[in-house]
């Protein structure tokens, strides 16, 4: 914070107006006593370079990025996190006293924070995991897991290609299995993700079975609309525990926040019933 200026914030992206993320943080800066605004900023693709370079100047400490300007926002980047770098993505940018932009890639630390809370004896090196999906936001989970010690993952995508590619850029620890042969995935899988967007609210249900998993699996879904998504009742039907989607949502929120803002946010109940009131 410099002066009297209100420090602002937003969340970038293309729409944009569907994003909780105002919700969200508007919560923190309310029950934190803070100054300071969030705001949706829905920016074309085309314009992401100059509106990044002005938004420092009119008061922006920083901002989120979402869909689908990630890879650009870190490709505009002057300085990067360890995380973001490794993922060529950012959707947490800080922007310096200079006006330079810091970014950084919190997804993960959402992902696996969302589940460490919510299910505090999951142990990721406990055997294989399943991944559903192999767009944008799988990069950052498959990444994730890899780091939070995950022996084996076994990703399976309806477009080979694609999964294909994240298989090369992880390593021999992450193998591709066929979209028709799906449920394979799940064999004796200890965790279980969906990262597509099957099952979410106005797309195509997920009717693959995870009836190989392994006893006790811990299954989340990353979409939060609905909360209790069709892949979460297809592994509670298994024997799964779940964890719904939108922990990683609050949780990835919580490191910029506190870069913005100056102060620690905490995820709790009432901050969840905040962002699901309509």
């Amino acid at each position: 914070m410099t002066g009297t200026r209100v420090p602002l914030a937003g969340v970038i992206g293309h729409p944009v107006a569907h994003s909780k993320s105002p919700r969200l943080h508007g919560y923190w800066l309310r029950t934190l006593g803070l100054p300071g605004h969030y705001v949706p900023l829905d920016v074309d693709p085309a314009d992401l370079e100059q509106v990044l370079r002005a938004l420092p100047k009119a008061g922006f400490v920083g901002a989120n990025v979402t869909i689908p300007h990630k890879e650009a926002a870190f490709a505009l980047a002057k300085d990067a996190s360890e995380t973001a770098a490794r993922l060529g993505a950012a959707n947490t940018l800080i922007f310096q006293p200079d006006g330079s932009v810091y970014a950084d890639n919190t997804d993960g630390y959402g992902f696996i924070t969302n589940l460490r809370q919510s299910a505090p004896d999951w142990d990721p090196a406990s055997g294989p995991a399943a991944v559903f999906g192999a767009g944008g936001a799988s990069r950052a989970v498959i990444d994730a897991l890899l780091q939070a010690g995950v022996p084996e993952l076994r990703l399976t995508n309806r477009t080979a290609d694609r999964a294909n590619a994240l298989a090369a850029q992880f390593g021999p620890r992450v193998s591709v299995i066929d979209w028709q042969h799906a449920d394979r995935a799940a064999e004796e899988a200890t965790t279980l993700v969906n990262t597509t967007s099957l099952g979410m609210e106005g797309q195509p249900p997920f009717t693959l079975s995870l009836a190989g998993a392994a006893a006790n699996a811990l299954a989340t879904d990353i979409v939060y609309a609905p909360l209790d998504t069709p892949f979460l009742q297809e592994a509670r039907r298994n024997g799964a525990r779940t964890v719904d989607g939108l922990g990683m949502l609050l949780h990835q929120a919580v490191p910029g926040f506190r870069a913005w803002f100056g102060k620690q946010p905490e995820v709790t109940p009432a901050l969840r019933d905040a962002v699901l009131a309509s």
